[in-house]
């Protein structure tokens, strides 16, 4: 997806990567019997999504005859304001929105969350929804462009109202759930409300604060679900029953937890810190300080639902007969290791944001 100039191999290599992903979903199935339903709505989800999506490069190719992009990147602008390629990007924004879980399109990743294995799941809130955002940034700012007709309305009164919703929407419906890897799936849906809201202001602050996110949210649930992957190996599920005195039985897989929900919620010294910053900046740049207001407010409902695993964890006591102690090195190395990323490029974010900027600064002068 990332090497290919062709919009229809971008289609084929995305469908490959979600194949994939049904198909580990439903390894599951072995633990529980409800991780098969949870991979049959994301197949068929999927699937529409991805018939959206290639309907779309289908009346793109009708209109331009290529499917080259940097040639389709020439010929829409020229072509200018038709129907057909109105519809086109319709089509495009719609299939990719239901791939990454756009709210409302996103009633498929919550199960696939958490009934998918727990190593499955660090590997598909790490990247597979972050493939989706990719290729929405792309086709929107590289095919299309902002002189496109229906790109400026699209962002401001579709993607930024949804993705503002997004994150309250989830991140309320996350504080009232019982099982964390549930919880932690609605704060990702949360969480790219983050990227769309970004990518919405259509500014190089705005597109820098998307991209650095997607890499920034990969290492914080990336860990989280690591640090729940542990649990689930030691007591078969992550509950906030489970989690009661899980901070004196393994002190460091629950220190890990914590850090990496200090990050999802945003402190300083954090890469979560370090998105929201630009997320608010962006805003503030635009002219639009309620959002930038909206963007803190929503971080503190993060507070509520990591709080709720914090205080089952350090405050209560752990339920008798609990023997299992903390979690090998094997698991704990690599959590620990995404836990330093999650800190050392919340201090130092030079990296992260000139690469950002960069790509945020190739997106806008292509799409202009």
């Amino acid at each position: 997806m990332v090497i290919t100039g062709d919009a229809f191999n971008a289609f084929v290599f995305l469908e490959i990567a979600s194949l994939s992903t049904y198909v580990l979903v439903a390894m599951g199935a072995k633990r529980d019997r409800r991780a098969l339903t949870a991979a049959y709505t994301y197949l068929v989800m999927g699937t529409i999504g991805a018939t959206f999506f290639v309907i779309g490069v289908g009346l793109l190719y009708m209109m331009t005859g290529t499917l080259n992009m940097a040639d389709l990147a020439e010929r829409v602008p020229a072509i200018g304001a038709n129907r057909t390629l109105v519809v086109a990007f319709a089509f495009i924004v719609t299939g990719l929105g239901l791939k990454l879980a756009l709210f409302p399109m996103h009633l498929w990743l919550p199960n696939a969350y958490a009934f998918a294995p727990s190593a499955v799941t660090v590997f598909l809130a790490a990247t597979a929804t972050k493939a989706a955002v990719y290729l929405l940034l792309r086709f929107l700012f590289t095919i299309f462009g902002t002189s496109f007709p229906t790109f400026e309305p699209t962002l401001t009164y579709l993607l930024l109202p949804l993705a503002v919703i997004a994150m309250f929407a989830a991140s309320t419906v996350a504080i009232f759930q019982v099982d964390i890897k549930r919880m932690l799936a609605y704060s990702s849906i949360g969480q790219l409300g983050y990227m769309v809201l970004g990518m919405s202001f259509a500014t190089v602050t705005g597109l820098t604060a998307t991209i650095i996110h997607l890499f920034n949210h990969a290492l914080m649930k990336g860990a989280l679900f690591m640090a729940l992957g542990a649990v689930v190996m030691r007591f078969g599920d992550a509950t906030i029953d489970t989690m009661r005195g899980l901070g004196r039985v393994m002190p460091w897989t629950m220190a890990a937890f914590v850090a990496g929900g200090l990050s999802l919620i945003g402190m300083p010294l954090t890469v979560g810190f370090i998105s929201k910053w630009l997320l608010v900046t962006a805003a503030l740049e635009s002219g639009l300080w309620p959002i930038a207001v909206l963007v803190v407010a929503s971080s503190l409902l993060a507070v509520i639902y990591i709080w709720r695993v914090v205080e089952a964890a350090y405050f209560e006591p752990p339920p008798e007969g609990v023997t299992a102690g903390e979690a090998p090195p094997a698991l704990l190395i690599p959590t620990w290791i995404l836990i330093g990323a999650n800190i050392y490029f919340g201090i130092d974010a030079s990296l992260t944001t000139r690469v950002a900027g960069e790509a945020a600064r190739a997106l806008l002068k292509t799409a202009s």
